[in-house]
């Protein structure tokens, strides 16, 4: 392309930071939109004055079944550690269900064996929704189909977690009432003992991650394994009952509820000689309780009782820990990650977050795998997180992960620095819309910090994002264009992710490179991340990565 040189040949490589600003997607329309309506002016000038792109973010194009798939920040920073797609989660495990591969592995007929021949019942755990994002409800009616018809086992049960994250804040009781329903016709078609035994909302049971709070994991366990906890007699009466208590309640924030039969005896305790199943395919919040399960010298809480139990996972949440060690369908296999091309260089990497996002930056960056790729080049800075709703704390803590990163960027230590500010995406999520916006501005103060390192240092700063969500906080009724509301008037707030894009923008204060983006990227999305970083650090970046995005001109 004439006026173009080669950026190998063209300059002499700077040290590149790389800001995620996890939740933060772009969309024109300012109604709902807590990113359009908060106080940005740092964000506002680097969009007036740098070059930037807008990437793709969501299905097909970063794994994802089809494009009606949101995106998630573990599809996200696997594509930003890949810089190539890779079928995801959901995509493998559809693929998995379908050809039947599910349940010809080694881990179902165990499983199955295992409950016929101690007797035992087979348990189901995970989150009920059709959100796609940590699990997706059509697999476990494929299961349970599976159970009933093929296998022909007698009993089992389901525990379920209750979404309201990434699908409707209130919608609980419609996929409660899609599982009652199979469940009844597998019990009259089938004569089996299938039955709902327990639940609770994802952010007060099991689903915790990044060992923030090991309580949600204990409270979880006493629900599952134990049935300790407040009575019911179905899930329906369960639900509709706490919602009347604590009106405006979402459903992640449920307490838990455990089901009883007329006698009042729980349904579903775990026993001896049960088998159960983890149906959640993403890995961030099925850790913990895929520990609590199998690790025999186990720390984080008393488990009683503990009972004997095979337990496997839909998938291999952690590949290079082997967590689970039985599980049903394979991970994706991500290898020559972006990290790996530069600890083979000899160059410097540092990671930070904090505790609720640490592990996409190092887990999910490189390729699910625990660890540092090399000692000697690699830092990873985990900032605590608090355990206060994150409504209540909406600048969570940006402030101390910059405090870090500026340090950083000063000392010149580091060519590439990975941040992600976790506020757009956990503040969305709570449908709290002033705090939404709070956590916009507070990432916006930390970027101008950000940026004043970055011309002091004479580095380069890249602003992106892994996905939407703070951009677009109402359910917007698609005929009139308007907010959809509740009977009582209450707008109905939108908790889950995106389809939008996110920006990527290239911040370089001294303007000696002359950077454009190539026009012939037609459709960039998240993967050509890699691939543009090492372009920046003077690195030619493999055949199979996707392209870079950027071009230098012979004079600015």
């Amino acid at each position: 392309m004439s006026g173009m040189v080669d950026l190998l040949t063209h300059r002499s490589p700077r040290p590149v930071t790389i800001v995620v600003m996890d939740g933060v997607g772009c969309r024109e329309d300012a109604l709902g939109n807590a990113v359009a309506e908060a106080f940005t002016p740092n964000l506002d000038w680097l969009l007036a004055n740098c070059p930037f792109r807008l990437l793709c973010a969501h299905g097909t194009a970063v794994g994802l079944p089809s494009d009606d798939d949101m995106g998630n920040s573990e599809v996200g920073h696997n594509a930003f550690g890949a810089g190539r797609l890779y079928p995801q989660g959901a995509r493998l495990v559809n693929e998995a269900v379908k050809t039947g591969a599910i349940f010809e592995g080694a881990a179902w007929p165990r499983l199955v064996k295992n409950c016929f021949q101690q007797g035992g019942a087979l348990h189901f755990i995970g989150l009920l929704s059709d959100g796609a994002v940590h699990s997706h409800i059509a697999h476990l009616e494929a299961m349970l189909e599976r159970l009933a018809f093929t296998d022909k086992l007698q009993r089992a049960r389901v525990h379920i977690l209750l979404d309201g994250r990434d699908v409707g804040a209130t919608s609980a009781l419609e996929y409660v009432e899609r599982l009652e329903k199979l469940l009844q016709s597998l019990r009259e078609q089938a004569g089996v003992d299938y039955r709902i035994a327990c639940g609770g909302g994802r952010m007060k049971i099991t689903m915790d991650r990044y060992e923030a709070n090991w309580a949600m994991v204990e409270l979880g366990w006493k629900t599952h394994v134990a049935a300790q906890g407040r009575r019911f007699a179905s899930a329906k009466e369960a639900i509709e009952t706490l919602r009347r208590e604590e009106p405006g309640l979402m459903d992640q924030d449920l307490p838990p509820f455990v089901i009883v039969d007329e006698a009042g005896s729980a349904l579903g305790p775990v026993r001896d000689g049960d088998s159960v199943v983890f149906f959640n395919f993403r890995g961030d919040r099925a850790i913990e309780i895929s520990r609590a399960f199998e690790e025999e010298k186990f720390a984080p809480f008393p488990r009683s009782p503990y009972p004997k139990a095979l337990y496997a996972g839909m998938m291999e949440y952690d590949t290079e820990l082997h967590i689970p060690g039985l599980f049903l369908v394979e991970p994706p296999h991500i290898e020559h990650t972006v990290g790996e091309y530069l600890c083979a260089h000899n160059l410097r990497q540092m990671a930070i977050s904090e505790t609720q996002k640490f592990g996409h930056v190092t887990y999910f960056w490189n390729g699910n795998r625990s660890g540092k790729i090399d000692e000697r080049l690699e830092d990873y800075i985990e900032i605590p997180s608090d355990i206060t709703p994150f409504e209540l704390r909406p600048w969570m803590k940006a402030a101390q992960i910059t405090d870090k990163t500026v340090e950083a960027i000063l000392s010149k230590r580091y060519d590439l620095i990975r941040l992600n500010y976790p506020n757009g995406d956990m503040v969305g999520h709570t449908g709290v819309y002033p705090a939404a916006r709070i956590a916009v501005e507070t990432v916006d103060l930390c970027l101008g910090r950000l940026m004043e390192a970055t011309r002091k240092a004479g580095a380069i700063l890249i602003v992106t994002a892994d996905h939407g969500n703070a951009e677009e906080m109402f359910e917007i009724d698609s005929k009139t264009k308007k907010p959809k509301l509740y009977p009582d008037g209450r707008i109905r707030m939108k908790t889950a992710h995106t389809l939008n894009p996110v920006w990527f923008i290239v911040y370089d204060p001294t303007g000696e490179d002359c950077i454009e983006f190539n026009p012939e990227i037609k459709a960039p999305s998240l993967t050509n991340v890699a691939s543009t970083l090492l372009q920046l650090l003077g690195i030619k970046p493999p055949e199979i990565y996707d392209p870079p995005l950027l071009l230098f001109k012979e004079r600015c």
